[in-house]
Order: structure tokens, then C-alpha cells, then sequence
């Protein structure tokens, strides 16, 4: 997983898709090991992080490198959390503001920074 944030091209992207096929096939016994309830003949999967994470990987394998073909989409959505890192700081600032003007002030911090970063 941590090779992801280094893939720039389609075929890096087929290389780290067989190492992930590869690594699932070595470890799928262990990702997918259940313990079972003797009393109640219910069971849960042993390792459910683990488990879970390989599962969300790969449900968003779709979706997950479409940066590669469109420029204007980023890698990681750092830059995104960062935005809202900030924008959180700020709204912080006006802690005792009312739903109504909570609402107020994300649209205006929204407009002046399309303003400043030029999108409108």
C-alpha cells in the first residue's frame, strides 16, 4: 500500500495491481480467517482490520486512478483536507455563531477564496 502515492503511470498501475494480487493470494487465508461462536454458530472474521482494509482497497480500485488520465485531478485529497484544515480554524475562531450564520460565513469564506484562486 504504501508504493499507491507513487504510480504515474498506467503501467506502474498494472505493476502495483499484480504485486496486490499477489499479496492477496499469499495472505487471503489469513484475511479472510473466522472465528465461530461454539454456543450460538455465529462467526466473524478474525483479523476484521486487516480484513476491512483490503476490502476497501479494493472496492475503490474503479475509482482509484483516474488521475492518471485527467491532469486536473489530484493524487491524494491532501490538498482538499488541507482546505477544510483551515477552513475549520477559521470558523473555530466564531465559535458562538448560529447554525444560520455558520452556514453564512462557509459561503462567504467559499466565495472570497474562489475569488482569490481565481475560478470565478
Amino acid at each position: 500500500m504504501s508504493k499507491i502515492h507513487l504510480i504515474t503511470s498506467p503501467q506502474e498501475r498494472d505493476y502495483w495491481l499484480v504485486e496486490l494480487v499477489q499479496c492477496y493470494e499469499i495472505y487471503k487465508d489469513f484475511v479472510n480467517q473466522k472465528t465461530i461462536n461454539p454456543d450460538t454458530g455465529r462467526y466473524w472474521f478474525t483479523h476484521k482490520i486487516v480484513r476491512r482494509s483490503f476490502m476497501v482497497i479494493r472496492n475503490a480500485l474503479p475509482d482509484m486512478f483516474h488521475y492518471l488520465y485527467n491532469p486536473r485531478i489530484p493524487k491524494s485529497t491532501n490538498g482538499l483536507e488541507s482546505f477544510f484544515g483551515h477552513l475549520k480554524g477559521h470558523l473555530n475562531v466564531h465559535r458562538g455563531l448560529s447554525y444560520q450564520h455558520k452556514r453564512q460565513f462557509i459561503q462567504w469564506y467559499l466565495y472570497f477564496k474562489n475569488q482569490r484562486s481565481g475560478f470565478l
